[in-house]
Parts: structure tokens; sequence; C-alpha cells
């Protein structure tokens, strides 16, 4: 069984910001899929399916981004499911909006949510699907940034990626993840201009 967890914010006001991502990708693969998430257990909403012919639970924690690992530490528990075997989906500023990458294990580049689901499951062996979201211009408060709605350009952008997310979560879960990595974590785009 796999873990499927993406982050974000619970309710309306963070509709559509660039730290909800997460949940856009899960909601989308859900529709893909034919997986209804419509179960509030363990401060998630969940849904249960099959991918690929791999049984999936996929979640959208509820705990608010900063406590994501209680809500995955929780579901990975009560399901038994091995750390290497969640997949966590994410906003990313390291990358441009448009961009996906796919990590397995390693650091948390300051990501709070990350943070808490490492120190929640007790390691970082957990697959990550970045999304970026670019960088705020300089002086800006990353805090405001990641809160904001995304922009209407980048709105114009944001359909592809979540759609190629979605694909990336499939071809882990049905091919592995290092084939996963070479198929996926090429640049797609370039740094949008103007307005963000």
């Amino acid at each position: 069984m796999k873990l499927i967890a993406g982050l974000g914010n619970p309710g309306v006001r963070y509709s559509y910001s660039r730290h909800n991502v997460g949940f856009l990708v899960l909601d989308a693969l859900a529709r893909m899929e034919d997986i209804k998430i419509n179960r509030g257990k363990f401060d998630s909403c969940i849904g249960r399916g099959v991918i690929s012919g791999i049984p999936v639970i996929l979640a959208k924690p509820q705990t608010f981004m900063n406590l994501s690992g209680v809500a995955v530490g929780k579901l990975a528990s009560y399901f038994e499911i091995a750390t290497e075997d969640i997949i966590v989906v994410h906003d990313d500023m390291d990358f441009s909006i448009g961009d996906i990458r796919i990590k397995m294990g390693g650091g948390v580049a300051g990501h709070k949510g990350l943070i808490s689901i490492v120190n929640h499951l007790g390691g970082p062996e957990f697959i990550r699907i970045r999304l970026g979201i670019g960088r705020p211009a300089t002086g800006r408060m990353i805090e405001d940034y990641v809160l904001e709605r995304f922009s209407k350009r980048e709105m114009q952008v944001l359909p592809d990626t979540v759609e190629r997310a979605c694909d990336a979560v499939i071809e882990v879960i049905s091919s592995g993840v290092q084939t996963a990595m070479n198929k996926f974590n090429v640049r797609v785009t370039k740094e949008l201009s103007g307005e963000v």
C-alpha cells in the first residue's frame, strides 16, 4: 500500500494559494483515478483506491501546513505504511512555476511541512513530488508569498503542471522512483516575468 499526501492548508481562504498546490494535485489525481476523497479521519481528508494495481490512500492533511506530520504520521502508523512507501506532494521555491522534480529522501530546505513529516516519521526517506512556485521578489516576506493566490499568469501554467504532477505520482507507483525521476526531472519552463 502507498500513502500519497498532498500538502496544503484547509479552508477556502487558502484555495489556489501557492502553498496549497499539493491539495490541487491530490484533487486532480482523485478525479483522474476515480477515487473519492470524502472521509475525515486521522486529521485528514482521505480516500482509498487502486492506482496501477497498487492499493493507495490519498490524504489531504487538515492540520495546517506546519503540522502536516501529525496527520501523515497517524496514517502511516495505523495502516502500517513504510516511510519509503509514502509520496508527499508539495510546493518548492527552488524551482520555477511549471517545473516538477521527484526526490527520494534528503533535506527539506526549510519547508515546515516537510520538517514536521520528517519529525513524525522519524526520518526523511519518503518520496517527494516537488512543484515549483518560484521565489518572492527581494524584500517580500516568504510567508506572505506562499499564502498568496497564484497570479493570473501563473494560473495559465498551473493546469498542465498539476496534470504532469499526477502523471509523476502514477509513474512512481507503476515504475518506481528512479524511472520516474529519469522521466520527469527535466526543466520545462522559464521563470515567469512580470506580475507575480
